[in-house]
C-alpha cells in the first residue's frame, strides 16, 4: 500500500510498501482518513532516533489517527464497517504485570505505532485490535478524532492531579501537549488555567480564541509568580503542569503552588533538573509523573464531543496525503503560532 516511509535520517518517500498484517478475529481494518504529525515523528525524521529507539530500516511514520472501518473480525461485535473511529496507537502485551494491573502504558513490550521497529499509520489502511479502536460521535471530525491522541495525554495528566472542579492551575509550555492539557483542565471543571510560553505569537493565538478560564502569558516564571500571587492573594495555584521539558531549576515553579498543591511532570527534559526538596516539604507539595496515557480514550472522546471548545482551531495547518513530505518539512519548521499539523487522506 501507499505510505509515508522514513527511509533514513532526513529522507522521506511516499511510496508503496508491503506491510505484514492480516485481519484477526478480534481486529478491524481501517481506511485512514486523518493523521496528526507529532513532535516525535519529526524527531525521528530529523535525527533518526529518540533515546534508545533507533530507526535502522525503513519505517512508516505517524501515530495520531482516525479513519473509517472497512472490515471487522469474526468476533468483533461493537464495531462495524462504515463506523468512523479513532485508534489508540499503543498495543500492550496481555500477560505483562503492568497490563494486568491496569497500567498498560508502562508495559516495556508495548507495540507503539511509529516507534522502532513498528510501522506507523501514515498509510492507506491499517489493521488494529478492535479493543483499542473507538467509535467517534457524529459531531467529532476525523481531524478531531486524530487529535484525541495528544488530548489523551492532557486528560491523563488531569487525572493524575486528582483535584476537584473549581481548582486553579498553571500549564508551562504552549505546545500541542500544553494546550491539550489546558483545554482538558477547563473541560474537567478547573476554574482558571494560566498558560505560559516563550513564543508571543503562540500566546496571541491562544488568547485570540477567547477561551473562558484560559489565559495565556508570554513572560518569565518570576513574572508569572507575581501575576498568580496578585490573583490569588499570595496563595498560589492548586496545580502546576510542566509540559515544556525545558525547566532546569524548579525553584520558581514551586513558588507558583499553594500549600498541599501538586506538580505534574509531563514534558521530558533532555538532561538532569534541580528540585528543592525542602521547598517541596515546606508546602507538602505532591509530585506526579505521566507517561503517555492509560484508560482515558473514551473519556477524551466524550470531552471533545461535549465541549464547546473549538478543537478544529488547534489544527493550524493541513496537507493532503500526496503532500506528506512537504507537510513534514513544514512541521520541522512551523510558524510560531502553529499547534497541530494534520495530513488528510
Amino acid at each position: 500500500m501507499k505510505a509515508l516511509v522514513l527511509e533514513k535520517t532526513n529522507e522521506l518517500a511516499l511510496r508503496d510498501i508491503d506491510v505484514d498484517e492480516s485481519l484477526g478475529e478480534n481486529d478491524v481494518e481501517i481506511a485512514v482518513k486523518a493523521v496528526g504529525i507529532c513532535g516525535s515523528d519529526v524527531h525521528y525524521y530529523k535525527h533518526g532516533r529518540i533515546g534508545d529507539f533507533v530507526v535502522t530500516e525503513p519505517m512508516i511514520l505517524g501515530h495520531e489517527a482516525a479513519g473509517e472501518i472497512i472490515k471487522v473480525g469474526s468476533k468483533v461485535k461493537h464495531l462495524k464497517a462504515g463506523d468512523r473511529v479513532c485508534m489508540e496507537p499503543g498495543i500492550p502485551t496481555a500477560e505483562h504485570s503492568t497490563t494486568l494491573l491496569g497500567m498498560y502504558n508502562l508495559d516495556p513490550n508495548v507495540k507503539f505505532w511509529a516507534t522502532p521497529p513498528y510501522h506507523g499509520c501514515l498509510r492507506e489502511s491499517v489493521v488494529h485490535p478492535a479493543s483499542f479502536t473507538y467509535k467517534l460521535p457524529d459531531n467529532v471530525s476525523y481531524g478531531e478524532g486524530a487529535f484525541v491522541e495528544p488530548f489523551a495525554v492532557g486528560v491523563h495528566a488531569m487525572n493524575k492531579a486528582k483535584l476537584n472542579a473549581g481548582s486553579t492551575a498553571v500549564v508551562i509550555g504552549a505546545g500541542t501537549i500544553g494546550v491539550c492539557t489546558a483545554v482538558a483542565l477547563k473541560a474537567g471543571g478547573y476554574s482558571k488555567v494560566h498558560l505560559v510560553d516563550i513564543k508571543q505569537e503562540k500566546i496571541d493565538y491562544i488568547n485570540s480564541m477567547n477561551i473562558t478560564g484560559i489565559q495565556g502569558y508570554c513572560c518569565s516564571l518570576p513574572e508569572l509568580i507575581d501575576i498568580v500571587n496578585k490573583e490569588s492573594d499570595n496563595w498560589g495555584v492548586d496545580a502546576v503542569f510542566e509540559s515544556s521539558g525545558a525547566i532546569k531549576d524548579f525553584k520558581d515553579v514551586i513558588k507558583l503552588l499553594c500549600p498541599n498543591g501538586v506538580l505534574v511532570l509531563i514534558g521530558m527534559p533532555v538532561s538532569e533538573v534541580s528540585i528543592d526538596v525542602v521547598a517541596l516539604q515546606a508546602k507538602e507539595v505532591r509530585i506526579e509523573t505521566i507517561f503517555r496515557y492509560v484508560n482515558v480514550y473514551k473519556k477524551a472522546i466524550s470531552m471533545i464531543s461535549a465541549s464547546d471548545f473549538p478543537f478544529d482551531k488547534l489544527i493550524t495547518k493541513e496537507f493532503n496525503f500526496d503532500d506528506s513530505i512537504e507537510a513534514f518539512d513544514y512541521a520541522a519548521n512551523p510558524k510560531p503560532h502553529d499547534i497541530k499539523v494534520m495530513i488528510n487522506l
